[in-house]
């Protein structure tokens, strides 16, 4: 597993394009929307706007870096590497888990440099050390859980054309179908239901809780976090099975 995964971080560092085209968009969305539209968003209890759509923005971070765990899925198939790993004397397991846990580390580096900016534009974790250890929690579940969906949808498909197609009409309605960049509090009907099915949603307000609040609502986070493992669970065992049925 952990040769997966140094393999796969040894081919970002030597396109390091790859490392800073997911966290482009995210970051310009923190500097320069945050920016502009913080100054027509005094709704929000007058609090930081920055901070407020970070959540989200990890979020996004997080699916980006995942989607691009399944580009290099394509690239070993088009080197021919992915066949030579499938007849190697090693587990599906460790293959699956090699590759999206190297989703998950390129997720957490990238969310570094996004929380780093953000120190900038003064946004603090009111709950403390605590606070920041179950954000990381809820980070590393939603990576995890990504990076697996994204495997197994690579797994599914042709070619990256039709995978970059496909994620991107995935990503982009689920982000804005959450509540990634504004309160939701005062929407009604399909729309106000559709936000709250995405689970996503729930993820996103517990970290933007855990940042705001200087108490931790355990009662709140506990049921995101326990969602997300089912989540987590059910994505890997896809990949492995997608990743299984594969023959030469």
């Amino acid at each position: 597993m952990l040769n997966f995964l140094w393999r796969n971080m040894k081919w970002r560092f030597q396109n390091p394009i790859s490392i800073l085209i997911p966290v482009l968009q995210p970051f310009i969305w923190l500097v320069l929307y945050s920016a502009v539209a913080g100054q027509t968003m005094k709704s929000i209890d007058n609090t930081n706007y920055t901070a407020f759509i970070l959540p989200g923005l990890i979020v996004l971070v997080a699916f980006a870096s995942s989607c691009s765990g399944g580009i290099i899925n394509f690239i070993n198939k088009s080197n021919g590497s992915f066949y030579r790993i499938l007849i190697a004397p090693v587990s599906r397991i460790s293959i699956v888990l090699g590759q999206m846990l190297e989703s998950v580390l390129l997720s957490f580096l990238e969310i570094a440099i996004l929380c780093i900016t953000g120190l900038f534009f003064s946004v603090r974790v009111a709950s403390g050390v605590l606070g920041v250890l179950l954000i990381i929690l809820l980070i590393f579940l939603t990576a995890f859980f990504m990076s697996g969906l994204c495997y197994s949808i690579s797994l599914m498909l042709p070619n990256e054309v039709i995978y970059e197609t496909i994620m991107n009409a995935i990503v982009l309605p689920v982000f804005f179908l959450s509540s990634a960049l504004f309160p939701v509090d005062n929407l009604s009907g399909g729309l106000k239901a559709a936000i709250n099915l995405n689970p996503f949603t729930h993820v996103i307000n517990s970290i933007r809780s855990l940042i705001f609040g200087e108490s931790i609502m355990l009662g709140d986070i506990l049921p995101v976090i326990l969602l997300f493992v089912v989540l987590c669970f059910l994505s890997f065992a896809l990949a492995f099975r997608r990743l299984k049925k594969i023959t030469l």
